[in-house]
This record gives structure tokens, sequence and C-alpha cells, in this order.
């Protein structure tokens, strides 16, 4: 909850810039933590949804382990003191070089896309004298009612292995020397919101899982990915998502055997909501038909909108008065570069701050120097209150 306090503040920092709610973010980690406790479940935070150094320092010292999808991830992960046996590395185009990083520091698993890439870690692991444990992700073919760039357990999709190809990976794997086969791995897509959706999958995984049991394959662990939705049209409603029923399905709808151990690869559900990019309103323009906002924040700063057409919640910090609806936007020469259109914001003019709210995912870390603007700076409730 963004309050007057800091909108004084803010007033008096340069624009635009992603201030992160701390308190939030401790309570969020918390409670996912305590949750996936009750039922020794492990939770492995995708970096690629914030790799902020702050950040990652408070949930490595709470306990999640980490999702990487390169080699620089693996490494800024171990720099905030997550532990190489806890990492696990995705990704369908795993190059050499990153591989041969991973295998030094001895992660927790690979999570195989391909044949190929599962034949190249167990021929780079062999010049190393290594066995490398792996994951491989199946495709189950499961529709997360999603965007569709953000859908990825489709059999269409790039990422994973289909059900056709099970016998040709599970004979193969079985004369491969230099990997070790420990876990299956799904994940159906980002941004779900239909709890539905995640019984479907406890049921694929179940018999996907008995198939593998057919090939005298019995695994040490399952990895169901992440995907949990926030709220992004009201954000201060649930800040924490709803950690307690989401992991009770699991427990309710998974067949797991004794000793098998459960993962989650959670991203924006943690980060999401502590997180907002904070940007001043340079004009105001009054057209016949629309009325503009034009803040410094633009497409380069948080590209969701223009990306995903995804939706976030705009605040005017300063300005008390009635609403009024706005196409919000900003300074990038590109007719994408919005971040709403005929959105109800409080009257606004120029100075204005505006607050765009629930980026702490797929914000700051996909920002860029497009039209050579700064890349924005991060500011923390716990220093800036201070």
């Amino acid at each position: 909850m963004l309050n007057q306090t800091l909108t004084e503040k803010f007033k008096k920092i340069q624009t635009p810039f992603y201030f992160y709610d701390i308190e939030l973010l401790e309570t969020t980690a918390q409670r996912a933590i305590a949750e996936a406790d009750r039922f020794g479940y492990k939770i492995h935070y995708a970096l690629k949804a914030n790799s902020n150094h702050k950040i990652l320092k408070l949930l490595s010292a709470a306990g999640f382990g980490a999702d990487c999808v390169s080699a620089n991830e693996i490494i800024r992960a171990v720099e905030c003191g997550f532990n190489p046996k806890d990492i696990a590395y995705a990704g369908v185009g795993k190059t050499d070089r990153e591989i041969n990083t991973a295998l030094d520091l001895g992660i927790f698993t690979f999570n195989c896309e391909s044949l190929p890439e599962i034949e190249n870690i167990n021929h780079l692991a062999e010049k190393k004298a290594k066995t490398a444990d792996i994951a491989i992700r199946i495709n189950p073919n499961v529709d997360a009612h999603t965007h569709e760039y953000v859908t990825t357990g489709l059999e269409e999709n790039k990422f994973g292995i289909s059900e056709w190809q099970f016998d040709e990976v599970a004979e193969k794997i079985k004369l491969l020397k230099n990997v070790n086969l420990i876990c299956l791995h799904f994940h159906i897509g980002s941004q779900i919101t239909d709890m539905k959706v995640f019984e479907t999958l406890c049921k694929r995984v179940n018999e996907i899982q008995t198939t593998f049991e057919r090939f005298g394959i019995k695994l040490p662990h399952l990895n169901v990915g992440g995907g949990l939705g926030i709220n992004y049209q009201n954000p201060d409603m649930y800040p924490v998502v709803d950690f307690k029923s989401y992991f009770e399905i699991f427990n309710k709808n998974l067949n797991l055997h004794s000793g098998q151990q459960l993962h989650f690869e959670f991203g924006r559900s943690i980060v999401a909501q502590c997180g907002s990019l904070i940007t001043r309103v340079t004009y105001v323009k009054n057209g016949r038909q629309k009325n503009f906002v034009i803040a410094d924040g633009g497409m380069n700063d948080l590209i969701r909108p223009a990306l995903y057409q995804a939706y976030h919640k705009i605040e005017n910090l300063t300005s008390t008065k009635d609403a009024k609806i706005y196409d919000v936007v900003g300074p990038i020469c590109e007719s994408s570069d919005c971040f709403a259109k005929n959105e109800p914001v409080n009257e606004t003019q120029r100075g204005d701050i505006l607050a765009i709210r629930s980026a702490g995912a797929y914000g700051e870390v996909m920002a860029s120097q497009y039209n050579l603007r700064e890349l924005p700076k991060a500011y923390y409730s716990d220093e800036i209150e201070q």
C-alpha cells in the first residue's frame, strides 16, 4: 500500500524508478514457505521474474531454492546466497558454456527439454568425469487458459518433450552413463487464475508418472513448475496469493510415492505485488476524443503492456480529484508505448506522480535502454522510509 508519506519522498527522486515494498515481500515469502512446509514441498524462486540483488538475498535467506534459465542467472543466484544443490536449470537452448558452468557448480537438476540436449549434457559431463542429475520437462498437453505468449504446456509449444517421444527418451537415457534421471518436470504456463487447471495438471502428472514406471523408471522428485496468477485489477485486495488453497490442490490430487519430493517454481506470485513503477507526468494532452497522460516512464521501463497487452492498475498519488478517462502513455517513439487505454485515473496535471502497480515481476528485469534511455533505478521501503 502506497501512502502519503511515501508520495512526498517520491517527489524528490528522479523518475522513473522501481519501488519495492520489502515488508510485503517478506510476508509473501514467509507465507509461501510456511504453506509449502506443511506438506514437505520445496519452492524454487524463478529468477527470470526479478533478479534484483536485494530481492534475491531476501528470498535465499527465507529458504527458497532457485529456478534459473541461463548460466548468468545461476551465477547471480549463487552470489546472492542460494545453494547450488537447490538450483534447477531450465531452458530449451542451453549452450555448452552454460552447461559447463552448471556442471562445475553442481546444481540440483538440468530440466531437459529435448533428446539432443540430454545427449549433449551427457557428452559434456563425460568430459568432466561427472554425472549430471537431470529432469525431463514434459509437455502434459494441458491448456493453462492464459495469454498465448505465456502458455507453455501444449504439444505445439517449443518447450519440453511430448508423450509420443517417451519411449525413445526412456530407452536412450538407459544407455547414457553420465546423466542420472531423478525428476519429471512440468510447467504449463504463467498467470493462471483458474485453480481447476492445476487439478487437471495433477491428473496428467499421475498418468505420465505411471507411464514412466512401465519403463522401469521410478523417480525421487517431481517438479510441477509454477504459474500461479495474481490480482492485477485490485492489487490491494489480495496482495498475497492463496498459497494455502494452491498447495492443498496438489496434496489432494497428486499421487506422490513414499519419500518422493514435490518441487514448485514460483516467480510472479512471490514478487509481483511488492513492486511498482513510479513515474512522473510530463504532459497532459487533451484531444477531441482522447485525453493523453504522457509520463516519463516508457515501454523500455515496463514492457508488459506493449508485449502482452497486460493490464496494470495506475494510481495518481498526488491528485484527489475525481477520475477522468485517459490513455496513459510514455515518451518512446512507438505507438505501442502505452501503459493503458481508456483508464480511469484521478484528474491529472503536469508533475503528478503515478504508480503503475503489480510491476515487481517482469518489470525491472525486462527493462532496456531503447532510445538510449537510462535504466530505471530501484528503491526500497525499508530504506526510503527511514
